[in-house]
């Protein structure tokens, strides 16, 4: 009987890469002539992995925003696995909004997938263990179509596979 052949299906961020955009867009913040007086500032909690922008108005944080994104683009963090808040008051007339680095795949996701998986009637077993999905076949073909099935889709976050043997 042929060995049976599995890979994981995991959604991960490198919070040092994401550490670096960070330090990055903060100073970008400090030497940029149309941010540098504004008084918006951004932090970056490694911990939790969660972006805090203050600024003086929504128009200013979604300038931030874009700042962010395009310097975690350029380190190749995908966007998808960032969720940002809906700004929220600050003090005085300022805003606060929060951005999520999204690290793992929740229940209802890999749920998703899975049945995804299952509804193209290939002789392969998907199996949700904790934030991650393993994928096992004893057909390597299959598991090949397996991801380029999951490639094309969109689950709203960023998909890696690993662990292919």
């Amino acid at each position: 009987m042929a060995k049976e052949a599995s890979f994981d299906i995991v959604s991960t961020v490198d919070l040092q890469e994401a550490d670096n955009a960070y330090q990055q867009a903060a100073r970008e913040l400090t030497q940029r002539y149309d941010l540098r007086q504004t008084g918006a500032t951004i932090e970056f909690s490694k911990k939790e992995g969660v972006f805090t922008i203050s600024a003086p108005s929504e128009f200013v944080a979604s300038q931030v925003i874009d700042v962010m994104g395009s310097k975690l683009a350029r380190r190749q963090i995908d966007l998808a696995a960032l969720r940002w808040d809906k700004p929220e008051p600050a003090a005085g007339s300022s805003v606060r909004q929060r951005g999520h680095l999204v690290q793992g795949i929740d229940q209802d996701t890999a749920k998703r997938i899975a049945k995804d998986i299952r509804d193209l009637k290939l002789k392969c077993k998907p199996t949700v263990e904790g934030d991650k999905l393993r994928v096992s076949s004893a057909s390597r073909d299959a598991l090949q179509e397996v991801i380029s099935h999951l490639r094309d889709g969109d689950y709203g976050q960023p998909l890696q596979f690993t662990n292919y043997r």
